[in-house]
């Protein structure tokens, strides 16, 4: 109230000399009047008063913070604060033990204290048997911590076993095959040969494959297990070597999975056990709220016409806790089904699967949302920095095709566009009456500025004060019921019923018909109050109708988020439906029933040949393969594609031959399968030293066992990623030796002193792992502290080794440790050796293909054209996207995040990656797929086409074309630049230039309609009239034609002024879509330059 006012006495003082104030305008545009909303709960319809903004959140109280204590004058100041910094401390401490990750931390290391009794107890040693190799039981509890809730936990058990058999099943074979060639063949050399290549080679470059194909934490984790049994028994024990087959290796690794996974399983399930369907339930009840909280903030900010809101704090905050609440979400799905699975409760997990989708499409609305109120801001921010100048000036019919015709407000800022830069805050007027009961209140006299007249109207900023005076009070109470609704989750624990209300929906459902009402009132008003003004010029009646598309735009996004919100609150039925029953299956357990043996498509059956396949979306896990297999093949068959087809037998077998090589050449070119290879030969290479006689005793005394796992561990898909496991790898070793060593020191070899120092040092990793999210550090620390101070306590207890180069029952403990370093040093710098020169994958290569491939598939995506297939299919609402289409390329750009994270690694002698370029890149690209999603919904809830709407698409049918092929022109451009790293050149097409051009025809469809109109003998204000365009589809809606016949069809169709608003809702995405890829351009820019027409390039 203040600051307007103020606001209006500046503006007095400033534009008094200038131009005539009008005083009623003011009070008027700050006061938005109430509106009747729709309470959730009850149905109730009321006016009560309410607010969309939500109360700022202020920051920590000064006596929870810390103090210097150079702050302290007096000794006496410096020991309050001490006292002070104390007690933050404590109470710090106290609230980090009942966090989740504080209680992780603390259950991880307990855990290990338990596992490490494997060694330190002699009744848990007795159990694992004479032979070392007893700290394996530690290593699988810090693999498989027991950090994790009860779904991951059988995840994780699982996996185990599998890695643990596998490992068994290679050694066993391999043990079988030195028997058979080496002590019965007596073919030494070769059982060593088979051993390498198929045991070490094959059987480690399938554990490789495995880890690419599934990309999962996990099975990572599965993998190095699976790699400690096969090195271990393969390399290290002697059976293999000479021949014997024994099975104490295979049952004491049995006995340490079984010991190991009991440990981990009961810890996890006694200590604060975490339950995943509890999580999921809880990361819903969030991410609901925050879908709540950002649906206000757009609508508010929209209402506003403040900027500001959207990279406000608050909303900064709701967006970010959605977003990560997102991927939560997510991930306690995946590990909810394994508990819902093992209880019988399979029915309940789908339908809480179809809830998370249904919140991935509110967000994707959202997103949507946000676009059409960015189209406002860019309005008025064009509206801010236009030129003053007097009224312009009529365009002649020469200029209606100029490249700057038809610019959003372009023409309109020279007709006083300074008066209002931005739209003033909007408040609630004040409370009247709060009963549900009320009366209407009544309207204040509508002031001259908002009269349905169209020579009051001047500014484009008229037109959004007029709108937002007549819809707004709809829109916000239609906004605030749905906000309500998404604040109050029905979520509880899992088991217990969910509590959605029962008049939601009904209440939904009229706050829908009170907003459609309004809006549908509101749009006519505006509509007809721009009929009226036919008297400005035509490029400032142009900038008005594209305002006012705006305007409509927003309002049907709002209106589409309402459909999805039914959508939302129709799966929590089926969701509280499936919860109260209680009938539990096991249908999983039939493994047979989920076979899907592939069914041929009928030939001529036309029902299933018009289906539109979904698409389907990647998994979450998978990484952008990069060039399609659709590209690749291509470019192998072209050559005999292109050949004159032979008739003599052996141009055939050449042919057939030649492509059957290929296929399985392309087959072996695969990324995973590279990788499997990538793998088996480095291990091989490694392997082979522990098998040539003269090269066995230095692989022994080096421990070089430790190193294969480390080149294990350090292989991974991309070069970056391989460059970050390795220094991580490194970096954990050394300080798990350092730890070692002052353990060992400080203990003098005693056990008890040994188990506590070693659950310190555990504490200390797993808050590395668990708390500060760097689980690879961690492990590695833990790991190399296993292997030195495990394995040497475990030396003095005689067991069954070889170790004498270390001491025996009197370990060096400094030359374990440094036998452990320097194997894994060789270890590291192999694998990356190995990533390096075998087929390499860098991270940037995969990144730059990924992106030039989703620019390809955007722009093949436009080139459909968004609103042809209205025309192409007129019986029923549709999308120019297929079914999944939307999701596959959100999913695609999520994890072309991932390469670009692991390619900011990679260490090249032209320099780092550019890692902020790309980034803002991949920003304006995440706002384009949301451009293309809002014009999905668009076209999708649109509905059937009116006559009017059919002759405007025919008409403009060719410039519409146009825009769509100029899209993906650009599109590929851009693509071909960022695949090539080569710099663009000045003569890029511009978008906005047909754009334009879509602008002028849609201009001189509405100039002709009027001047036939005028003949026909009708006025030029009638809000409804005939237009001339052709309404069959086989009229040429680009061409010109002829004159004569266009007069024949004027009065053929009914045109009214709500049917442009659906191309120029079209209009503002693609404008909004070339200003992203303008940005794009100008990064790509910045990284690889620009050509001129001087570049000399021939050399």
């Amino acid at each position: 109230m203040t600051s307007d006012t103020n606001t209006n006495a500046s503006n007095t003082g400033a534009g008094g000399a200038s131009r005539p104030l009008r005083p009623a305008r003011a009070p008027v545009r700050s006061k938005l009047r109430n509106g009747t909303w729709i309470i959730p709960g009850t149905g109730e319809r009321t006016r009560r008063q309410f607010t969309l903004r939500y109360p700022r959140v202020d920051g920590p109280d000064d006596d929870d913070t810390m103090h210097p204590l150079t702050e302290g004058e007096t000794m006496k100041e410096k020991l309050q604060y001490m006292w002070h910094n104390t007690q933050v401390a404590a109470s710090n401490l106290w609230a980090w033990t009942k966090s989740p990750k504080g209680r992780g931390t603390i259950k991880c290391s307990i855990a290990y204290l338990l596992a490490s009794m494997g060694t330190f107890w002699h009744p848990a040693a007795n159990f694992l048997g004479p032979m070392d190799g007893k700290h394996i039981v530690a290593t699988i509890s810090v693999y498989f911590h027991p950090a994790r809730s009860a779904g991951s936990q059988i995840e994780a058990v699982a996996i185990a076993v599998v890695a643990v058999c596998y490992a068994m099943f290679i050694g066993t074979m391999s043990m079988g095959t030195s028997v058979l060639f080496g002590s019965v063949l007596d073919m030494v050399e070769l059982s060593y040969v088979l051993i390498l290549v198929i045991f070490i080679g094959g059987g480690l470059g399938f554990v490789g494959w495995v880890k690419q194909k599934l990309n999962n934490p996990l099975v990572s984790v599965g993998a190095s297990i699976a790699s400690i049994g096969i090195i271990t028994i393969v390399t290290k024990e002697n059976s293999v070597h000479t021949g014997v087959f024994t099975n104490q290796k295979i049952i004491q690794s049995l006995k340490i999975l079984l010991m190991a996974t009991t440990i981990s399983t009961l810890v996890n399930l006694l200590i604060w056990p975490v339950s995943a369907r509890l999580a999921l339930r809880k990361s819903m009840r969030n991410a609901s709220i925050s879908l709540g909280e950002m649906l206000s903030m757009i609508a508010s900010g929209f209402l506003s016409g403040a900027e500001e809101d959207f990279t406000s704090s608050e909303f900064t905050k709701a967006s970010s806790t959605y977003n990560s609440t997102l991927t939560q979400m997510n991930k306690n799905a995946r590990e909810s089904k394994y508990e819902y699975y093992f209880l019988g409760q399979e029915r309940i997990y789908r339908n809480d699967k179809n809830v998370v989708k249904s919140m991935e499409t509110l967000a994707q609305s959202l997103g949507g949302l946000r676009s059409a109120a960015n189209t406002q801001f860019e309005l008025l921010r064009e509206v801010s920095n236009g030129p003053p100048s007097a009224h312009s000036p009529a365009v002649s019919p020469t200029t209606l095709f100029s490249p700057t015709f038809g610019r959003s407000l372009s023409a309109t800022l020279k007709s006083g566009s300074n008066r209002f830069t931005s739209l003033g805050p909007i408040d609630e007027a004040p409370n009247e009456r709060s009963d549900p009961e009320d009366e209407p209140t009544p309207m204040r006299e509508t002031p001259p500025l908002l009269s349905p007249s169209g020579s009051s109207l001047r500014t484009p900023s008229d037109i959004f004060e007029l709108f937002i005076a007549r819809l707004g009070p709809s829109m916000k109470s239609l906004v605030h019921t749905m906000a309500e609704m998404l604040k109050e989750p029905p979520f509880g624990n899992p088991g217990s019923p969910v509590k959605i209300n029962e008049q939601f929906k009904q209440s939904l459902g009229d706050a829908i018909s009170l907003y459609n009402q309004a809006r549908g009132n509101a749009l006519e008003e505006i509509y007809k109050t721009i009929e009226l003004g036919r008297s400005r010029s035509e490029s400032v009646q142009a900038d008005f109708e594209e305002v006012a598309a705006a305007c409509g735009h927003f309002t049907f996004s709002l209106l589409s988020f309402a459909d999805e919100m039914q959508m939302y609150l129709d799966a929590l039925d089926d969701l509280k439906d499936a919860t109260e029953q209680k009938r539990r299956t096991w249908k999983w357990l039939l493994a047979w029933r989920h076979i899907k043996l592939p069914s041929r498509t009928k030939d001529g059956d036309p029902e299933q040949l018009s289906l539109i396949k979904p698409v389907r979306r990647m998994r979450q896990s998978k990484l952008p393969q990069g060039i399609p297999d659709a590209i690749k093949n291509r470019r192998g068959t072209i050559g005999w594609d292109t050949k004159p087809q032979g008739e003599t037998i052996w141009d055939l077998f050449v042919r057939a031959a030649s492509r059957n090589l290929l296929k399985f050449f392309r087959f072996l070119a695969r990324d995973d399968i590279r990788f499997g290879l990538k793998v088996g030969i480095g291990a091989t290479l490694y392997g082979m030293f522990a098998f040539i006689p003269q090269t066995r005793p230095i692989y022994a005394h080096w421990r070089g066992e430790w190193g294969l796992l480390s080149f294990m561990i350090v292989c991974s898909m991309t070069v970056g990623a391989s460059n970050a496991t390795g220094l991580a790898r490194f970096t954990g070793t050394i300080m798990g030796a350092i730890f070692v060593l002052i353990n060992w020191w400080i203990s003098n070899g005693n056990a008890v002193a040994l188990a506590i120092l070693g659950w310190a040092v555990a504490f200390g990793a797993f808050y590395i792992m668990v708390d500060r999210g760097n689980a690879p550090f961690g492990r590695f620390i833990l790991l190399s502290y296993n292997v030195s101070s495990l394995y040497a306590y475990s030396l003095t207890q005689k067991v069954d080794d070889d170790d004498d180069d270390e001491g025996g029952i009197h370990p060096i403990i400094g030359s374990i440790a440094y036998h452990r370093v320097v194997a894994v040093s060789v270890g590291i710098i192999w694998g990356l050796i190995i990533c390096r020169l075998i087929w390499p994958m860098p991270a940037r290569q995969k990144f730059k293909e990924g992106l030039a491939v989703l620019y390809l598939q955007m722009g093949l995506i436009w080139r459909r054209g968004p609103l042809a297939i209205l025309l192409r299919n007129n019986t029923a609402a549709t999308s120019y996207m297929k079914m999944g289409e939307q999701a596959a390329m959100q999913r695609y750009a999520t994890q072309l995040q991932t390469l670009r994270v692991a390619a900011n690694n990679e260490y090249e002698l032209r320099g780092p990656f550019p890692f902020e370029a790309y980034g803002r890149i991949m920003s304006s690209t995440q706002r384009a797929l949301d451009a293309f999603h809002a014009m999905s919904l668009v076209t999708q809830k649109h509905g059937r086409l009116s006559a009017g709407e059919k002759a405007l698409l025919y008409y403009t049918a060719e410039e519409r074309q146009q825009l769509c092929a100029r899209i993906c022109h650009v599109f590929q451009v851009l693509a071909s630049s960022v695949m090539l790293e080569y710099p663009l050149t000045d003569a890029i097409p511009s978008v906005m230039v047909v754009r334009d051009k879509l602008l002028g025809k849609i201009f001189r469809f509405r100039k002709e309609h009027v001047h036939h109109e005028m003949e026909g003998g009708k006025a030029p204000s009638t809000p409804t009239s005939t237009a001339a365009a052709a309404t069959n589809g086989n009229a040429d809606a680009g061409g010109d034609g002829d004159g004569g016949n266009k007069a024949k069809k004027l009065s053929d169709v009914v045109v009214e002024e709500p049917d442009y608003a659906l191309l120029y809702a079209y209009a503002l995405v693609t404008g909004q879509l070339a200003k992203e890829l303008k940005v794009v351009e100008k990064e790509i820019e910045n990284l690889f330059g620009r050509l001129d027409e001087d570049a000399l390039l021939l050399q």
